[in-house]
């Protein structure tokens, strides 16, 4: 077995004596040796020639650089990875990493192919979050219908929301409302049992009412508001029933969610965020800095707008470049909060200089209170997003109903 006639015995036995020697070769004289011995005794040496190829594409900074020593460990292992007992892990694993070099080094074309390979053999959330960035909703939304249920028993929290988002980029509207009407469903049950926190469904709720909006179901949206006030109360009063690890995640990507139709539209061409996901669930690197690296771009926009007499515009570049900032503070930890908190209490500040903008005032106050509640401050929570509820029972329902509940609000409104 192996490949006597490629290599002479002289390279066969130089390879064998560096790896004895008694100083230990450096990690480019190793990789050469093993690239000599996998070819001669795969079953010995092609871990030993995978896992350092892997060690030196890690240390490499030129992406070029990287994906094309991962290009070799791929080839090396489709060549001689049925002689060993764990190729078929190897190779799997030394795919994810050519994919993400590939993606890192601009070359999306060839790193979606390597995607829609991993998924044939792996969990294929990577492959749809894939389809999300370059415009393909409809394939990313039956790639996920094909693996969750209908129902709310099927699928994680995450998955079905990814779904969900998908399936309202594609168009399919009352789907995504059912599909995310039962994850809404499962999480009231697991939070009455003590399962989930109260925070988690209130933001679920946030979302669930906003799309509720979108389709035109208003006496639903006000109930699923009112279920959010409910909520904020008990919160506000008593805190979270028991004790989570940290979940700002579902708040920040809820929230980025939100935000999709003023970004620009996804092509293969131009990808963009797949908004509904959460940032470190599959994110393609190319995809990720791109996104963050536009911060500066819009904080000249967003001043401009101002200068220029805009408000209206100023308000939406504004809240563009906070979801940014939102995202950025539930990577980072709490450096960032302060910076989070004044974007979001100046697009308050905005949304009340709009004349007569109830919905966009709402809009804002609510984005505020769902932050709030990821900084576990309820009771500012409740406060901001009573108001919200009474703008717009003031704009589109009952305008005593509003009234009372701006005299609710009162005591403990302490924000601008």
């Amino acid at each position: 077995m192996g490949n006597e006639e490629r290599f002479s015995r002289d390279a066969v036995l130089r390879a064998r004596a560096l790896l004895l020697a008694s100083e230990w070769p450096s990690l480019r004289e190793r990789v050469g040796a093993y690239r000599v011995l996998a070819e001669v005794s795969p079953r010995a040496y092609l871990p030993k020639l995978t896992q350092a190829l892997g060690e030196w594409a890690r240390e490499q900074g030129d992406p070029e650089h990287r994906q094309s020593l991962y290009a070799e460990v791929v080839d090396v292992l489709r060549r001689l990875g049925a002689e060993v007992p764990d190729g078929a892990r190897q190779l799997r694993f030394a795919l994810r990493g050519y994919e993400h070099a590939l993606f890192t080094a601009g070359r999306r074309a060839e790193g979606r192919v390597v995607c829609e390979e991993l998924a044939e053999t792996e969990p294929y959330g990577r492959f749809a979050v894939v389809l999300a960035e370059e415009g393909r909703h409809a394939e990313a939304a039956e790639l996920y219908g094909r693996h969750l249920r209908s129902d709310s028993t099927g699928g994680t929290d995450w998955a079905r929301i990814e779904w969900a988002a998908e399936l309202d980029a594609a168009g399919r509207h009352e789907e995504a409302l059912r599909a995310f009407e039962h994850l809404v469903e499962d999480s009231r049950g697991r939070a009455a049992a003590d399962r989930a926190p109260l925070a988690s469904l209130v933001w679920k709720l946030n979302e669930y009412a906003r799309m509720l909006r979108a389709v035109g179901r208003p006496a639903e949206e006000a109930a699923a508001r009112r279920e959010i006030l409910a909520l904020l109360a008990r919160l506000a009063r008593d805190g979270e029933p028991v004790i989570w690890s940290d979940i700002r995640g579902t708040w920040s990507t809820l929230f980025a969610l939100s935000g999709r139709g003023a970004e620009p539209a996804a092509t293969p061409e131009s990808p963009q965020p797949p908004f509904g996901s959460h940032l470190q669930h599959g994110w393609s690197p190319d995809t990720l800095e791109a996104f963050f690296a536009s911060v500066a771009a819009l904080e000249e926009e967003a001043a401009a707008l101002r200068e220029s007499g805009d408000p209206a515009g100023a308000a939406v570049a504004h809240r563009r470049l906070t979801l940014r900032r939102a995202l950025h503070w539930e990577t980072t930890g709490r450096r960032s909060e302060e910076t989070l908190g004044r974007a979001l209490d100046e697009g308050v500040t905005l949304a009340r200089n709009l004349p007569g903008d109830d919905d966009a005032v709402a809009r804002a106050l609510t984005d505020r209170a769902m932050y709030l509640v990821a900084a576990k401050r309820y009771a500012e929570a409740l406060a901001d997003f009573t108001e919200a509820y009474a703008d717009l029972a003031g704009a589109h329902a009952d305008v005593t109903e509003a009234d009372a509940l701006r005299d609710q609000a009162a005591p403990i409104v302490t924000r601008t």
